[in-house]
């Protein structure tokens, strides 16, 4: 092994990929060179596949923009595939032509020449492009047939209420788990197990947009939800009120929370997990997308001692991400930070983190009063969710301490209408706030496939983009291989920052209405979210239609 590390080292050393220094640092790591050189930013998969073709003389293959011929692909199974980290991807002549990352394997070839009775002509991909393509090519909707036909040999024997889920070897257990271990490799943040009539729907959210992924009988509709609710530890019994539940998994040894909730519907219960990865979070400001003025004002804010920020929009929009990373920022030795959370989403070092549990009487606001006896600078709320936990949040902001929450309001002058409609006093809360920050997640354009256009005066003026079309590069999302066909990967925020000045302090104690608020603040130069969005379209980071989707 030691011989292989030296060899690949010295090849990328002669490309001038890496030098010496970074060499040593990888080959201390107890991970293969390759996995150590791309995680500690070396260098990327892709230059390291291109330096073995030139070295071996062997052809390069990016897998995401390859047509695979299917036939070729399945004429070995998932499990040989991924042993050998490769697959077949087409036939040349009376050869097969196999994708691997390793081509001196000289045992994969061997074995790949029984099996198939073709001569192996290889060509080589990145581990994470055949990961990927392994993982399209042995889709779930294949495990749905055998789950299909185990159910109907279960309901000869049992009621349909009473579906039996199997052991750990069983087809729906498989199902399940290949279910769970696709999200994450496709980057959902959401699996939505939905009953329908004739069948149950099953949806990714992916990037923030629901993708349907399969459609399974009815049939299968218990063996599922039992499953899932197993896993979670649900009560599978109780089907007429809603619950919820949690479990972990380890997938591409990544720590993945899901979140379980189940809600009765006429079809029986609808399954929504969500995905959290339980690793250390380190985020920056910057790097959520905010704009030069927009972090200048929150920074402001962030570097007072008291006051209370609060973070706006709806679920699943980044709010808990961008406290986080305020929170790192402030995360010093002289500060004693403690948070109150629901579920605790990242752990942080250095911070008291408190998870709250309503069965066990530790709400909110139980657990704030218990917390400001320990002396806190710096306390986060998970979210503000009540007229108490508003009350003992606003007072704590007035009494020395930074208070950092989240609200659920459109907009950062609507946070204000809502404490208020909370029965918190308009003079304490024109007191205590110092920032709101509304905030909204766009999906960025995918780089391998976005086309470059010009859009039309008419086109702009019906959006309302008011800024000088001439200074921007605007892009169309086309959609490729690598995007799933949707011309976007990945997220990026849009922000709306929001100082309070005196003239918001005075409509807010007069009772105000938002739009009177926002009128205010946009004419004391705050910056709304539609602006962020067509700034960054602009910059062709998203497309403007993305922006409007978005935004109000």
């Amino acid at each position: 092994m030691k011989r292989v590390r030296r060899r690949l080292g010295q090849i990328l050393i002669d490309a001038g990929l890496i030098n010496e220094t970074q060499l040593k640092e990888a080959v201390s790591s107890e991970e293969p060179l390759s996995h150590s050189l791309v995680k500690l930013g070396f260098i990327s998969e892709s230059q390291i596949a291109s330096a073995l073709s030139k070295e071996t003389h062997i052809p390069y293959v990016d897998l995401a923009n390859y047509e695979i011929n299917h036939h070729a692909a399945t004429l070995i199974p998932e499990e040989l595939a991924l042993r050998y980290l490769l697959l077949p991807i087409d036939y040349e002549e009376k050869n097969l032509v196999v994708a691997m990352f390793d081509p001196s394997n000289v045992f994969a070839i061997d074995d790949l020449r029984i099996i198939t009775g073709y001569e192996i002509k290889p060509v080589i991909a990145t581990e994470t492009d055949i990961l990927n393509a392994i993982s399209d090519l042995f889709k779930i909707d294949k495990q749905v047939e055998d789950v299909v036909d185990t159910v109907d040999e279960a309901e000869k024997e049992e009621a349909a209420e009473e579906v039996e889920v199997g052991g750990e070897a069983s087809p729906v257990v498989k199902m399940v788990d290949s279910l769970l271990v696709e999200s994450v490799r496709q980057r959902a943040g959401d699996i939505h197990i939905e009953p329908e009539e004739e069948g149950v729907r099953i949806r990714y959210r992916i990037d923030g947009v629901l993708q349907e992924i399969t459609y399974t009988p009815k049939k299968m509709q218990a063996s599922i939800i039992s499953r899932l609710k197993i896993m979670a530890g649900m009560d599978i019994a109780e089907r007429r009120i809603p619950q919820d539940g949690r479990f972990g998994l380890k997938v591409d040894n990544r720590p993945i929370d899901f979140r379980v909730a189940s809600l009765p519907t006429v079809y029986g219960e609808k399954l929504v997990l969500r995905l959290l990865e339980k690793e250390t979070i380190a985020i920056e400001l910057l790097g959520l997308g905010f704009g030069k003025e927009a972090l200048k004002l929150l920074n402001e804010s962030l570097a007072r001692p008291y006051g209370a920020i609060l973070t706006t929009g709806p679920t699943g929009c980044g709010k808990t991400t961008t406290l986080y990373a305020a929170i790192s920022l402030l995360n010093q030795i002289g500060k004693n930070i403690i948070t109150v959370e629901d579920p605790v989403e990242y752990k942080v070092d250095g911070i008291n983190q408190v998870q709250v549990n309503p069965r066990a009487g530790l709400t909110f606001a139980a657990a704030l009063r218990s917390i400001l006896r320990h002396d806190p600078d710096i306390v986060m709320i998970g979210e503000i969710r009540d007229r108490e936990t508003a009350k003992i949040a606003i007072e704590s902001a007035l009494t020395g301490h930074l208070v950092l929450s989240t609200l659920h309001t459109n907009d950062a002058p609507s946070a204000l209408t809502r404490l208020i409609e909370m029965q918190v006093e308009p003079f304490l809360i024109a007191s205590a706030v110092d920032c709101v920050v509304a905030q909204r997640l766009a999906r960025k354009l995918c780089k391998n496939c976005a086309e470059p256009y010009q859009p039309t005066p008419q086109q702009l003026e019906a959006v309302g983009f008011k800024l000088d079309p001439a200074k921007g590069k605007f892009f169309k999302a086309v959609g490729c291989k690598k995007c799933a066909k949707t011309g976007y990967k990945g997220r990026i925020g849009l922000f709306e920052v929001m100082r309070m000045s005196a003239n918001i302090e005075r409509l807010t104690i007069h009772r105000a209405t938002s739009d009177e608020i926002k009128h205010e603040a946009i004419f004391s130069g705050m910056q709304t979210l539609r602006e962020d969005g067509f700034i960054k379209a602009a910059a062709g980071l998203t497309t403007i239609e993305e922006v409007v989707r978005v935004t109000v």
